[in-house]
């Protein structure tokens, strides 16, 4: 049987080829994603009823953050890594078993507790008078559902944990699409088997299911790995000791996102019913671009990170991550320039159907439009903050992530009342680059010399003219096709898609034409993989 093991090189060859696929599954991930949210909002609009589905299902997803799934993941793979990269196999099984068993008893708690307070807690995430009694109940209903995702997605951090530091990356980013195509599925059968606003349960336990086939999907590559969990656990370890202070941090740096999007919730039910839906659908799509890319490029290079830390590296992590930056932002900043001048034509021909109408259309591409500022500076974020917690300093960008979501929530407590959605969504991209600034400036420090600030600014300042080239093509174009197209399904796929492709083409061109190294790197990839095809 075929073993695997874990690389030790962290070769360009190896990482660009992990990236290459774990960009195209994410993004097929993120694209069924964005079909489960039209699904849903085909069914449901922005109604109340989805706003409650809405907020029940945040509050799981932040205690899963919390405590499990990529907070475990990312402070268990820099202790597992090491012990790997000194050839302590044994050892490295050892501590995976123990977590497991941790997992287990400590989650299994954490879900009871949570179920049982649901009926105290919830109606509190929405104050004021927009969300009836009614409302309320079906939020704690269906947060109690939703709820034992939090133990499933625990496991299930720990053994995407396990693969990454084998540089396994193929179904970590699989599982996903397939959680997303079995909540459709399981949507649409279930649903006409609830009346009224229950039809919400449908969806609520069809996300608990697909979980479950999420995790059960990790399973068979273990075994086919040279990795094999002990029968005997050691609790009194120093590793685990070390998982779990690095935990914390990492817990609360990777949780603070969370904590934005409820901020964001609650400060929205204030302004209406149908506030939460719309800023979760906007972002939605703003998520598609940041999964396929930064999400990907952050968790490929993740590993490598760790390993050149345990070897006490720092120029090679300086070249990394200021590689992996500049990555970032070449296909992120135009990303941001597509959603910012196509954010209406893009959220009718992704939503605008069944009960969602021109009104909820008008309400979510707002919050995109203002998504999009914060869409380059969240990318760099993942890969800023992964460094630190490869170097095992995580307390840094924690209290960074503490300071800027202070400045999240002032800033939009003082707009949200007088610019509605626009003002709530602003103070997330006003955090955003808060946090990015910050994650530099104190990583430099970090690494003991300049993050190669010099070739960053200048590679985004031929981005940025790029992207300003890509946006006066991509709108000029769509004001055309759409006059002559119209307004049917095909006609805005054919004005939408036909003014994207131009104006990511122009971009191509651009990018190309001014010497971005990152794009001559990918071009000469490309080009030298298609010279391999043909010889």
């Amino acid at each position: 049987m075929a073993t695997e093991t874990p690389g030790r090189a962290g070769g360009s060859g190896r990482i660009a080829r992990n990236t290459a696929i774990f960009s195209i599954l994410t993004g097929l991930s993120r694209v069924a994603g964005l079909f489960r949210e039209i699904v849903a909002s085909s069914y449901f609009g922005t109604s109340g009823p989805f706003s409650a589905f809405t907020v029940a299902f945040q509050v799981p997803n932040l205690v899963r953050n919390l405590f499990a799934d990529a907070a475990l993941s990312a402070a268990f793979v820099p202790v597992f890594t090491e012990l790997l990269e000194k050839g302590r196999r044994r050892e490295a099984f050892q501590l995976a078993s123990t977590f497991v068993v941790l997992i287990v008893a400590a989650l299994t708690t954490v879900c009871v507790f949570f179920v049982l307070v649901a009926p105290y807690l919830m109606p509190a995430l929405t104050p004021g008078d927009k969300f009836t009694p009614a409302l309320d109940q079906l939020t704690v209903g269906l947060a109690q559902v939703l709820f034992p995702i939090v133990l499933l997605l625990g496991l299930n951090g720990l053994l995407v944990g396990i693969l990454n530091a084998y540089d396994h990356f193929t179904i970590p980013a699989l599982a996903p699409l397939v959680w997303n195509v079995v909540i459709i599925a399981l949507l649409v059968v279930l649903k006409p088997r609830f009346a009224a606003d229950e039809q919400l349960y449908a969806y609520a336990i069809a996300v608990l299911v697909a979980t479950f086939v999420q995790l059960a999907m990790a399973v068979p590559v273990l075994r086919r790995m040279d990795f094999q969990f002990e029968r005997k656990v050691n609790f009194r370890d120093p590793r685990v000791r070390q998982v779990l202070a690095l935990m914390l941090p990492v817990t609360l740096s990777l949780g603070l996102i969370n904590f934005n999007m409820i901020i964001n919730s609650l400060l929205g039910a204030a302004v209406s019913e149908a506030a939460p839906r719309a800023i979760d659908a906007a972002f939605r799509i703003y998520m598609l671009p940041q999964g396929m890319f930064s999400v990907a490029v952050a968790t490929v290079l993740f590993p490598a990170l760790s390993r050149l830390a345990a070897r006490r590296d720092t120029d090679g992590l300086r070249a990394l991550t200021g590689t992996g930056t500049r990555q970032i932002f070449l296909l992120l900043i135009p990303a941001a320039a597509c959603t910012l001048v196509l954010a209406e034509p893009i959220t009718r021909l992704v939503y605008e159907r069944g009960a969602f109408d021109a009104a909820s259309t008008d309400l979510v591409s707002t919050a995109l439009f203002w998504f999009s500022f914060s869409l380059p500076f969240a990318g760099a974020n993942l890969l800023l903050t992964r460094t630190f917690f490869s170097l095992q300093r995580p307390w840094l960008p924690t209290a960074l992530g503490g300071v800027t979501l202070v400045l999240n929530a002032a800033v939009a407590l003082a707009l949200y009342k007088p610019f509605g959605v626009a003002g709530i969504v602003f103070g997330t991209a006003v955090a955003s680059a808060a946090m990015t600034a910050g994650q530099a400036w104190y990583l430099r420090r970090e690494l003991g010399g300049i993050l190669e600030g010099r070739a960053t600014v200048d590679a985004v300042t031929r981005i940025l003219a790029a992207s300003a080239a890509l946006a006066g093509v991509t709108y000029a174009l769509f004001a055309l096709l759409d006059e002559v197209a119209g307004r049917s399904l095909p006609g805005q796929v054919v004005s939408v898609v036909g003014a994207l492709a131009a104006g990511l083409g122009v971009y191509a061109v651009v990018v190309l034409a001014l010497r971005v190294p990152e794009a001559q790197q990918i071009r000469e990839a490309v080009g030298a993989r298609l010279r391999g095809r043909r010889s």
